[in-house]
């Protein structure tokens, strides 16, 4: 292949993917929900993908892939942008059995050799060593996800009679007598749990039966295997698509009942689990719900995307209970798992928060470099850009994405600190009144407009104060700066002791 022309596409590629921009407020930047994806609570169509395909760079620090790994290496950033390869039920489920799903670049490990004389856009399966299985060409310059799911699909069809196969030899052997025969066939089968889940649980049982139980009983709770016919499982998507376009419109309860109407049709399918848990905990508010449903991705096999979503979802409700440190690992843990720019926001969040401006400006960054051109991620980005003296440029980019209802809360926090009082107060009220439905999320975010150091500006108007008629009391905010100032922080992530002593006495003057 033509290494120069390779090597181009895979800086562009790590550009797109690692390229570092601007800076970093609370909530993350609205991009919640919707899975964790950039789609949820803005209002409109069916074109938001719903069936991510986890696709990874690799790096370094990234463990071993177990199993099988598809390679993609694609001919340009346009194409990796626009290529029908981002969007794939098939695809995603894979990716939860032990399929790793990698962009090929010249970081690659073994590229040229999995590459051969092909040039890109081209599609390989390989095993978790580097040996190529099987391949995919481009058709006129382009990759069709419907042959790379073909692909996969084929090559797990074949692996997978050949676990049945083993699975009658162990039984004729157990026939005949030869029960150290069959254990060995039968824990041969277990070592691909992850590839087929269902035959290790009945590989589980025939152990059990031989007085195997130190293995087989932790495995007997292994899910059934994902659905893949192709009608039904073209039914869970319509389904999971008509969840979506109902929590973009604000119907979180319809979206409820969609995204569990999908979960219980493939029980085994951890995406509709995923934008039921971020329903719960962005739009509805029940965090109880939400942790139960994240809780239940973590303990299945799922795809890195959802894992991802989960311990973001976990980590961001732990630390508003104040377990800072917990939630924080959790974060981590959550882009370590998949670079999701909802994670690095928050992460974001956190680090400005603890007075760590290096660390919050790197953080904003990797989010930026998720996409460069994502509305929560440039406005969010832009409410720092207005508190480092950049309040002409903030501005622009408010004023371009004032339409973003999800984003008000930081689209209010640009205009305060560019001492347009009104507008920050009428972006503020739009945030907690119609963006908001759910008094138990209001109520959460409202504390933390009360102690937010971007609203220091109006926190005197009565405007604000009219948002909240308790305000008079101000024990709550009491109780909670107090409580989490003596952790060094300010109830949900703030910054220093010291800090926190003085938003805890302004707040208290304004009884």
């Amino acid at each position: 292949m033509n290494n120069k022309f390779f090597r181009s596409i895979s800086i562009a590629l790590l550009v797109l993917f690692f390229a570092q921009s601007s800076w970093a407020t609370c909530g993350g930047g609205g991009g919640g929900g919707g899975g964790g994806m950039s789609n949820g609570g803005g209002g409109g169509g069916g074109n938001a993908p719903v069936y991510v395909v986890p696709w990874k760079v690799h790096t370094p620090k990234d463990s071993p892939a177990k199993g099988l790994v598809l390679y993609w290496f694609p001919a340009s950033e346009n194409e990796w942008k626009n290529s029908s390869l981002r969007e794939s039920r098939t695809l995603s489920v894979y990716a939860g059995q032990c399929v790793t799903m990698e962009v090929g670049t010249n970081q690659t490990p073994n590229a040229v050799k999995i590459l051969g004389e092909s040039k890109p856009p081209v599609a390989v399966l390989a095993t978790s060593e580097g040996t190529t299985v099987s391949k995919v060409e481009s058709k006129d310059g382009k990759l069709k996800v419907a042959d790379v799911e073909k692909l996969v699909d084929t090559e797990m069809k074949r692996r997978e009679s050949g676990v049945i196969e083993q699975m009658n030899e162990a039984g004729r052997k157990v026939k005949a007598g030869d029960n150290d025969g069959a254990i060995k066939l039968y824990r041969a089968v277990l070592d691909q749990k992850c590839l087929f889940p269902k035959k290790a649980k009945d590989a589980a049982k025939e152990l059990k039966k031989l007085g195997v139980t130190e293995i087989a009983d932790a495995l007997e709770s292994l899910p059934a295997s994902p659905v893949l016919e192709p009608r039904q499982s073209a039914l869970i998507e319509q389904t999971m698509r008509r969840g979506l376009i109902a929590e973009m419109n604000g119907r979180y309860v319809v979206a409820d009942k969609l995204y569990t109407q999908a979960h219980l049709m493939d029980p085994a399918d951890p995406t509709p689990l995923r934008y039921l848990g971020e329903n719960y905990r962005h739009n509805i508010g029940d965090w109880n719900k939400a942790r139960t449903v994240f809780e239940a991705i973590l303990n299945m096999p799922s795809d890195p995307l959802s894992r991802s979503v989960a311990l973001h979802g976990l980590g961001k409700m732990t630390i508003h209970d104040g377990e800072f440190k917990k939630g924080l690992a959790l974060m981590e843990r959550a882009v370590e798992e998949f670079p999701l720019a909802l994670a690095y926001r928050n992460l974001a969040v956190y680090w400005n928060s603890e007075g760590d401006p290096l660390k919050g400006n790197e953080y904003t960054q990797k989010a930026l470099a998720q996409d460069p051109k994502d509305p929560y991620n440039l406005v969010f980005a832009a409410v720092f850009m207005a508190a480092n003296g950049k309040k002409d440029k903030a501005l622009r980019i408010a004023r371009d994405n004032i339409n973003l209802l999800p984003a008000s809360y930081n689209l209010a926090a640009i205009f305060a600190q560019n001492g347009q009082h009104d507008k920050a107060l009428s972006l503020l009220r739009r945030h907690f009144f119609r963006y908001e439905r759910y008094q138990a999320v209001r109520t959460k975010e409202m504390m933390e407009a009360r102690v937010d150091a971007v609203f220091d500006s109006i926190r005197m108007d009565r405007g604000l104060r009219a948002f909240w008629p308790g305000l008079g009391t101000a024990t709550l905010l009491a109780k909670h700066c107090h409580r989490d100032c003596n952790a060094g922080h300010c109830w949900p992530y703030r910054s220093t002791r010291a800090a926190c002593s003085r938003r805890t006495s302004r707040e208290l003057r304004i009884v």
